[in-house]
């Protein structure tokens, strides 16, 4: 019975290989109640299709029962019977002339209306899924929409994130609005060398190119000025095979996203780390991603540090042409490097010392002296260069009188005695000087002034590839305490026509007027006499 099997099924696939099916029976058509869902079939009748185009489909079938196992590389099929009784095993030949709409017929923009109410059939989609439905701006945590222009498809930016004990990634976490954070996961290839050249997360291109943010979230119709392009900041080549090594792959992806209240996102910038990987089957990288938001207009936005004087542990505020910011110093990542966007916020009243190393690997071939030490003098600085510094922790930005100018310390341009080196700023050291004004009962400190004091030393161009940077921050109190009072007041008082007054100071101060103390007594016995006689 087997072999009987066997020698039908081959002498069908003869026949779908000669390309001539003997009689091929027709896939019967569906009945549905109207107005319920159900798939459209391919082989339906020609009153679902547009006049003037005709669907070519041919199959072979036979009985169900007979076919034991398909192991056809052609597409197959189970249907039945118009009656419903039996089944059947089709096969359908996979040539090119069958399979397409053929003539097919022209529509215009006229007759669309009239062509959508006679052909148009229902949707699986629900209403929220076919129309989505966004508020008028983002709000914090929303996803944050992104538009493929070639497809005129909308989408989420992404943040992959780690899974498991494993920490392999995962590609479909969306990035949340206003949500600045950093996140690192594994992968695994299986075939390195293809994964160099195929995956797309291995390159930069794919996080900016080909895609662009959405402003606002959009119900209707995307306009052109509610996209915002991503520009990338020095981008990397795409990733390419090298003696078993995979170069320009990358390690690191940082957006900084620029957001101005409901108006949305204003620009998007994002830059990249590269590394190179090294092996085949089961070769690992470890990738860094970080999202930044920050505005322009943070001065109402940003608490006070006191009222009106600092309080101790509060951030220390800064203006740069209006816009206030709090003092922020350099923060190393997990690999001692210095991050580009994550800062430490400078507290009053506490010291504090960090320390990370900078990749000069792409400045170093601009070769310019000048150049490298603008970055390096931005790396310090951050995002945001510091101008004014609030005097008190309650400042605001339109009173000039509660504000003074940083003095800053920069270093010369050139080395001593060497042609080939530049002097580059290592070490920022912020001086504050701080003081307590008034009541002793409730003194309040406010700030006398600050310095950026930078230190340098000579850099030798092409000789170093990470450069250590230090940030040292100081407070000094300049506070000047009144005199503290020497003892109490001596009680020395007098009323007018006091007769015993005398009496009085003697008893007071005693070894002062003792002896005088004769000379009164006597003047009091000669007035009594007087009086009495």
């Amino acid at each position: 019975m087997s072999a009987a099997r066997g020698l039908l099924l081959a002498l069908l696939l003869a026949r779908l290989a000669a390309g001539s099916p003997a009689a091929p029976r027709p896939r019967p058509a569906r009945h549905l109640p109207r107005g319920a869902c159900g798939l459209r079939d391919p082989g339906a009748a020609a009153s679902s299709r547009l006049a003037g185009g005709s669907r070519s489909a041919g199959q072979v079938c036979v009985e169900k029962s007979i076919i034991f196992r398909a192991n056809t590389p052609y597409p197959t099929d189970i249907i039945t019977t118009p009656g419903g009784r039996d089944l059947l095993f089709c096969v359908q030949p996979n040539d090119s002339n069958l399979n397409y709409i053929q003539q097919p017929q022209h529509i215009k923009e006229s007759d669309f209306l009239k062509f959508s109410e006679k052909y148009g059939r229902h949707s699986f989609l629900t209403l929220s899924q076919a129309q989505p439905s966004f508020s008028a701006f983002y709000r914090a945590g929303d996803p944050i929409l992104t538009y493929f222009d070639s497809s005129s498809a909308l989408s989420t930016l992404r943040q992959p994130v780690r899974m498991g004990a494993s920490g392999l990634c995962v590609d479909g976490n969306p990035a949340g609005f206003l949500d600045s954070k950093s996140t690192s996961c594994t992968r695994i290839f299986a075939n390195l060398s293809k994964s160099c050249i195929t995956d797309p997360a291995l390159d930069a291109a794919s996080y900016y190119r080909d895609f662009t943010v959405l402003k606002v979230p959009i119900n209707g119709i995307i306009m052109q000025s509610m996209k915002v392009k991503i520009t990338p900041v020095a981008p990397p080549g795409a990733p390419y095979m090298k003696d078993n090594t995979c170069n320009n792959v990358v390690s690191e992806v940082v957006y900084e996203i620029e957001f101005n209240s409901t108006h949305g996102i204003q620009s998007v910038s994002v830059q990249f780390k590269v590394t190179s990987v090294t092996g085949n089957s089961g070769s690992s990288l470890q990738q860094h991603f970080t999202l930044h938001f920050w505005t322009r207009t943070l001065s109402h936005t940003l608490p006070r540090s006191g009222n009106p004087g600092y309080i101790v542990g509060a951030p220390l505020l800064i203006a740069n042409s209006g816009a206030m910011q709090h003092m922020t110093v350099l923060q190393s990542q997990g690999d001692g490097s210095c991050s580009q966007f994550l800062r430490h916020k400078v507290q009053f009243g506490r010291n504090m010392r960090t320390g990370c190393k900078l990749s000069l690997s792409q400045i170093l071939e601009e070769s310019d002296c000048s150049y490298i030490q603008q970055k390096l003098y931005k790396a310090f600085q951050g995002m945001n260069r510091a101008e004014d510094l609030a005097i008190i922790g309650s400042a605001r930005s339109t009173r000039v009188e509660e504000w003074t100018t940083i003095l800053i310390q920069n270093c010369s341009v050139q080395a001593v005695n060497c042609t080939s080196c530049c002097m580059v700023p290592v070490t920022l050291e912020i001086q504050i000087l701080w003081t307590k004004e008034g009541l002793l009962s409730n003194p309040q400190a406010q700030l006398l002034g600050a310095r950026y004091f930078y230190q340098c030393q000579p850099l030798k161009f092409l000789s170093m590839s990470m450069v250590p940077l230090t940030t040292v921050v100081t407070f000094t109190d300049m506070t000047e305490w009144p005199e503290p009072p020497r003892g109490q007041p001596k009680t020395y008082w007098k009323l007018p026509f006091d007769f015993f007054f005398p009496f009085k100071v003697a008893l007071t101060e005693e070894r002062s007027y003792r002896s005088d103390l004769a000379g009164y007594f006597l003047l009091i016995l000669i007035l009594s006499s007087i009086l009495c006689f």
